[in-house]
């Protein structure tokens, strides 16, 4: 009886995927009932209705594990953000419609409510996953010296960046560099939440220099992500001790640059890729059109077609499997080629090449073009199978990101140093969902690392079997 009743919880998830099935033939309604969806996902599991939320800490001082910020990041990026593209798909801009007599493409419009659906699924499926495996408290089997802690975390974060720095120039190892890069800058801005409110001025001062280090390589990478990621994960790391301010500054912030980076971002891509300026000049040149331009054509062709992938899905979904067949296991056997390090195997192949043979097969770019358009893992789980890979990959996906953070707070005593640090800093790639090929390399080589720095902070007694 007990076990029907929680499979019956779980199904519960999976209504508004259903419900859209069974109005598949009225396109505008599909859609709004697997968008909608998402929201009813997020309020039934944030709220805990299907299985109970972790109780061993507030939840303010939590928000890093994966029920909480990576599924909305992952979800609300993957499902919600297509909004923006299908009232483009009715005629609208900046949702103001162009006429009364445009006329809606309804083939357009049945395969964004199609691919809203796979979403809608997927999002169901990525939560099954976590929920299934979520156990809390974890039963930790090592601790450290919470005096420490900020010392430790500044340390990890100043060795990482050096380690960052060598890797980057020693041939085929480029990718650990980008591992230790990214646990850098977690580790810098979480030893920044520490210091503060210690008020310990020459860490904050250290703190600083190396949060805005992490900012400045975010405005001249040319992608908005990073730096969106910079104001919100600090932004979360002090909410716990500063709730008020938190709202107050980062909320319209982060709102900000919403509004303000897609006008950046285009600029500076537009001089300093093209050589034309340096980056110096390049981000200056960038900042004042940011002051001086009328934003609005840059933002709604950015929220539309750059902040959602569905343009790009709709795509896949038109010649797969009407022109192209399903792909079934070749992704997962590239992907185990992929994980084998260049270093090793000087002629492996070029992991960017087996991934964009998709693209071109689909038309989504020609051959010669320079862009770049890799599908996301909703888009790869449906190449290779259909609804029924979307269901089994995501669940996976999920269940992966839940065990891997279990494991690292088991590992580093704790949620601070195991989820906060070690999980955010190593696997937020869980939040965007990268090509399989992409994804199950850095999952399984990122999982290695993790434990190389488990047995460094043992070996030096940073960390003790309890």
């Amino acid at each position: 009886m007990n076990n029907r009743i929680f499979i019956e919880k779980y199904i519960v998830l999976f209504i508004p995927w259903i419900l859209a099935m069974l109005f598949q033939d009225s396109y505008m309604l599909s859609y709004f009932i697997a968008w909608f969806g998402s929201f009813f996902i997020f309020w039934i599991t944030l709220k805990g209705r299907i299985i109970a939320l972790p109780d061993d800490r507030n939840i303010e001082d939590q928000l890093m594990r994966p029920i909480f910020l990576t599924q909305v990041i992952f979800a609300g990026y993957m499902a919600c953000t297509s909004i923006f593209y299908f009232f483009d798909v009715l005629g609208y801009i900046n949702f103001h419609k162009l006429s009364n007599f445009y006329l809606v493409d309804q083939d357009r419009l049945r395969l964004v409510a199609q691919c809203q659906r796979y979403y809608c699924l997927a999002h169901a499926s990525f939560v099954t996953g976590i929920l299934a495996f979520m156990r809390y408290p974890v039963e930790k089997k090592y601790g450290y010296n919470r005096a420490d802690l900020t010392k430790v975390i500044l340390n990890i974060a100043l060795i990482t960046t050096l380690l960052s720095f060598l890797l980057m120039h020693i041939s085929g190892l480029s990718q650990f560099s980008h591992q230790f890069s990214l646990l850098s800058f977690i580790a810098g801005t979480l030893a920044l939440a520490f210091a503060i409110p210690n008020k310990n001025i020459w860490r904050i001062l250290i703190c600083l220099i190396i949060y805005g280090f992490n900012l400045y390589e975010a405005l001249i990478s040319g992608f908005k992500e990073p730096i969106i990621l910079n104001v919100l994960i600090l932004g979360i790391f002090l909410y716990p001790n500063y709730k008020r301010t938190v709202l107050l500054f980062f909320v319209p912030l982060l709102l900000l640059f919403f509004i303000l980076l897609p006008t950046y971002n285009r600029i500076f891509r537009q001089q300093a890729w093209s050589g034309n300026l340096s980056t110096t000049e390049a981000t200056q040149l960038a900042l004042k059109s940011v002051v001086n331009q009328n934003n609005a054509d840059d933002n709604w062709a950015f929220f539309t077609y750059r902040l959602s992938e569905i343009d790009m899905f709709t795509n896949y979904v038109k010649s797969t499997p009407a022109h192209i067949d399903f792909y079934g296991t070749q992704l997962l056997r590239q992907s185990a080629i992929a994980i084998m390090p260049r270093i090793l195997w000087p002629s492996k192949p070029i992991t960017e090449n087996m991934v964009m043979e998709r693209v071109y097969n689909a038309g989504i770019i020609s051959r010669g073009s320079n862009a770049s358009a890799k599908p996301a893992i909703v888009v790869d789980a449906y190449l290779s199978g259909g609804i029924v890979s979307i269901f089994i990959l995501l669940f996976i996906y999920g269940a992966a990101c839940q065990l891997i953070a279990i494991k690292a707070e088991k590992i580093f005593g704790g949620y601070t140093l195991g989820t906060a640090l070690i999980f955010t800093g190593l696997f937020q790639l869980f939040w965007r969902g990268l090509s399989l090929e992409f994804l199950i390399n850095a999952v399984f080589w990122n999982y290695v690392t993790m434990y190389l720095i488990f047995r460094v902070l043992l070996f030096t007694n940073v960390i003790k079997r309890l």
